[in-house]
């Protein structure tokens, strides 16, 4: 699995995503106990999601500094990829991107476009035979669930539960919202599908788009 795709399925679960927030907050770092604590688990599950973090790159442990005999405590902290130096930036770039694009009388039809664009290129796969239609929702998820969406297949629906650009695509739905959709249309049309996306419902909740396929 590369990087990007680990740290993706990484950051799906909202436990794990909660333990980065806590410990972005501490600069010093935490031990599992204390996490526990905070987020009302268990230190063994706990500890169970910062191994699927450590591996993911995002964090790293370290003993603490003793300060009475015995075993020390292990401190979790982020990494400089979890404590998120090159996704700011990355961040910032895009929100440059998608205002510009915004701005323009075309900007929605464009920025599908280009999604569709790479929907075809990341499932990269010539539609020598047509995909059913289960092959084809199948596909789509796994392609959505490899960029962090959290994806899951409710019969003719794809329900996001996670949108790795939320606060981009707040700030920028008319732009933000036609990528994903483009996305899913490239995508289906690698697959050689006859299904097509009839619509995409933004924020149904706050964790929550719902993809319509017809």
């Amino acid at each position: 699995m590369d990087a990007p795709t680990a740290r993706h399925r990484a950051l799906a679960d909202e436990r794990r995503r909660r333990i980065v927030e806590e410990l972005r907050s501490e600069r010093d770092g935490l031990d599992a106990v204390e996490l526990a604590r905070r987020l009302e688990l268990h230190p063994n599950t706990v500890r169970w999601h910062l191994g699927i973090l450590a591996d993911a790159g995002i964090v790293r442990s370290q003993p603490a500094a003793r300060t009475r005999p015995g075993r020390p405590r292990i401190l979790y902290t982020l990494t400089r990829d979890g404590a998120g130096g090159a996704a700011d930036e990355h961040r910032l770039l895009a929100t440059i991107f998608a205002g510009a694009l915004s701005d323009l009388g075309d900007g929605a039809t464009r920025a599908e476009d280009a999604g569709r664009a790479w929907g075809r290129y990341l499932m990269a796969r010539e539609p020598l035979t047509k995909a059913t239609d289960e092959e084809a929702v199948e596909g789509v998820v796994g392609l959505l669930e490899q960029q962090g969406f959290a994806p899951t297949a409710e019969g003719r629906e794809i329900h996001m539960h996670r949108c790795p650009f939320h606060d981009l695509a707040e700030a920028h739905p008319e732009v933000v919202c036609p990528v994903h959709e483009g996305l899913m249309s490239g995508a289906l049309g690698a697959l050689g599908s006859d299904l097509e996306v009839e619509g995409l419902d933004v924020f149904v909740r706050p964790d929550l788009c719902v993809a319509r396929l017809r």
